[in-house]
């Protein structure tokens, strides 16, 4: 007969709990916060809970597969974390005789031109367009593999620059979160599927605030069809807010659709969540009689008090995060983010 166990020895619980925190432990390294080594070790608890409530072979492959293209993701977009990107999504088929052609291929160089990179599906159509105009050097591809459709465009073809992916929601993911603005073109079901998305996680806070252009092609109807639909079929039926409609813009002009997205940051820097407080980054901060005016015009974005300047917070120093720029700080209310596009427009303006 085996013994029985001892009290004093650890059960199967406590033995994992100790494996997780030596291996968060021995991933450490000099650089790593405290708060990196808490996201291993919750990341290692949520493997061991795959194993533990017998996931299927097939969803262990989804998620293993979908960790390592966020991964990979990650590692080529880290070196350009802080270079000012934008997102061209658009119809693969696309000729480069056409005009939407010739506007995102434009449009990318005017923004390389400014100093942006460009990041695009990597495929033919609109995606190689804008890889054309920004050039190889400040191009990032995020491929889909397709059966039916060819690999990356030859602007971005074998650049260390560019990642494969299996799965579109991965692949959505990298095009949205790495960017500071997103032009959408006229295309097909993914396109618009793109389009769609991004303003959903723009109007519910899921991603952060951001110049999004609708732009068409010269004399274009296709945007502006589009917003008639908002307009007559969306807005009437209360399925939108009129203030949601400050989240992106529609213009058929290339110097438009450029201005907008290099306005979007003439002022605003950037902005974070620090507890229930909304900090906004400025280059300048409001003088006294704006910030009065701010707080009069936008009173109902604030659900408690009243927006003042302040220097950075706590978590803030602790990150060593944009220590140097003035900061405008709320309780925001985290519905209205149409009118806090709104408010963002109007600090751009005291630039």
């Amino acid at each position: 007969m085996a013994p029985e166990s001892s009290g004093s020895e650890p059960d199967s619980d406590d033995r994992v709990e100790t494996a997780v925190a030596q291996l968060a432990e021995a991933l450490a390294t000099d650089g790593t916060s405290r708060t990196q080594q808490r996201l291993y070790r919750s990341m290692l608890r949520t493997v061991v809970g795959l194993a533990t409530v017998g996931t299927e072979v097939i969803d262990l492959k989804l998620a293993d597969s979908a960790l390592a293209e966020m991964a990979e993701a990650f590692r080529v977009f880290r070196p350009f974390r802080r270079q000012r990107k934008v997102t061209i999504f658009g119809s693969a088929r696309t000729r480069p005789d056409h005009a939407a052609y010739r506007s995102a291929r434009d449009l990318a160089g005017s923004l390389a031109d400014a100093d942006w990179m460009v990041v695009t599906g990597a495929g033919p159509g609109i995606m190689a367009a804008g890889m054309e105009g920004a050039g190889r050097d400040r191009s990032i591809g995020v491929n889909i593999r397709l059966p039916f459709e060819q690999g990356a465009n030859a602007f971005i073809a074998q650049d260390p620059k560019l990642v494969e992916m299996r799965y579109f929601f991965t692949r959505k993911l990298m095009l949205i979160k790495e960017s500071d603005g997103y032009v959408v073109l006229p295309g097909g079901f993914g396109t618009l599927d793109e389009g769609f998305e991004l303003l959903t996680l723009l109007q519910t806070g899921k991603a952060e605030p951001a110049p999004v252009v609708m732009l068409d092609t010269p004399g274009g109807a296709f945007w502006n069809a589009w917003n008639e639909f908002l307009d007559t079929e969306v807005e009437p039926r209360d399925l939108v807010s009129p203030d949601d409609r400050a989240l992106f813009m529609v213009t058929d002009d290339v110097g438009r659709a450029t201005d907008e997205l290099l306005g979007f940051y003439r002022n605003y820097q950037s902005c974070r969540w620090v507890g229930d407080l909304l900090v906004i980054r400025l280059l300048v901060a409001p003088g006294k009689a704006e910030l009065t005016d701010l707080n009069r015009a936008f009173a109902d974005l604030v659900g408690e008090g009243v927006m003042r300047l302040s220097k950075p917070l706590p978590p803030e120093r602790a990150d060593h995060d944009h220590l140097d720029l003035p900061r405008l700080v709320f309780r925001f209310d985290k519905v209205h983010y149409g009118r806090l596009r709104q408010l963002i427009d109007t600090l751009n303006r005291l630039g």
